[in-house]
């Protein structure tokens, strides 16, 4: 479903008759980073392009999924849709948005942040464009390493790989194997849930949020991200007697 093979999922469909599903109604943590693996994989991502131009690429693709909260399939190139350099915009009153097109086939705006704008800069100067683009800038927005055109999500997957397996061989030898556990899971759309989950930690209004990650409504940002009915739960059954 998140590389839009599939627009939804058919075992909803099998399993209301069948006996070998089991309805699982389990509090479920979001499958995110920590703040400090986070930043091992930001920092292997800045020094692999540091040494080597090549991997600016990587280094804008982890950004991106992380601080604009996207979902793989939508920095890539599909058949309906070719993200282009001129999708992100700015309004009259200075503030730069991405136009995505989304799971379930809808367009969204993006908000960008003014720290992502740096990593733009840098792809773009890598690539020999103008720091910023604008509306005629038709250039692919993660383009492939040989040929023309853009990245597949397979592609785009592989280049997060390799910063994954960079971090987790830094941290392994600087914290230990159990404190770089995680990086060995971790997928690209982690990043997203990272991206908003720490969103969430910050305060920001649930709405905003909501919209930027292009949920359908606050609820689903509130069940995924907030959990606050499994808080409230937990809360109030900390101090209840044996």
């Amino acid at each position: 479903m998140n590389e839009e093979i599939s627009h939804g999922n058919p075992a909803q469909i099998a399993k209301k008759d069948c006996r070998y599903f089991i309805a699982d109604a389990q509090v479920k943590e979001v499958r995110r980073l920590t703040q400090e693996q986070w930043q091992y994989v930001l920092e292997a991502a800045e020094t692999m392009a540091n040494s080597d131009p090549l991997f600016e690429r990587n280094l804008f693709i982890i950004a991106a999924l992380k601080g604009l909260f996207l979902r793989v399939s939508e920095l890539s190139e599909r058949s309906t849709w070719s993200p282009t350099m001129n999708h992100f915009w700015q309004d009259e009153d200075g503030n730069w948005w991405l136009k995505v097109f989304g799971k379930g086939r809808k367009l969204r705006d993006v908000s960008v942040p003014t720290q992502f704008l740096s990593y733009l800069v840098r792809y773009r100067r890598f690539r020999g464009l103008a720091d910023l683009p604008s509306s005629s800038d038709y250039n692919v927005l993660v383009e492939k390493i040989r040929g023309q055109g853009g990245m597949t999500t397979r592609h785009l997957t592989r280049l997060v790989q390799e910063v994954f397996d960079r971090a987790q061989q830094t941290m392994t030898k600087e914290k230990g194997p159990v404190a770089a556990e995680k990086l060995k899971e971790a997928s690209t759309h982690w990043l997203r849930h990272t991206g908003a989950s720490m969103e969430v930690e910050r305060g920001r209004a649930l709405k905003d949020l909501s919209e930027d990650l292009g949920h359908a409504s606050m609820a689903t940002t509130d069940t995924v991200y907030v959990q606050s009915e499994h808080k409230r739960r937990a809360k109030s059954g900390k101090d209840r007697s044996i």
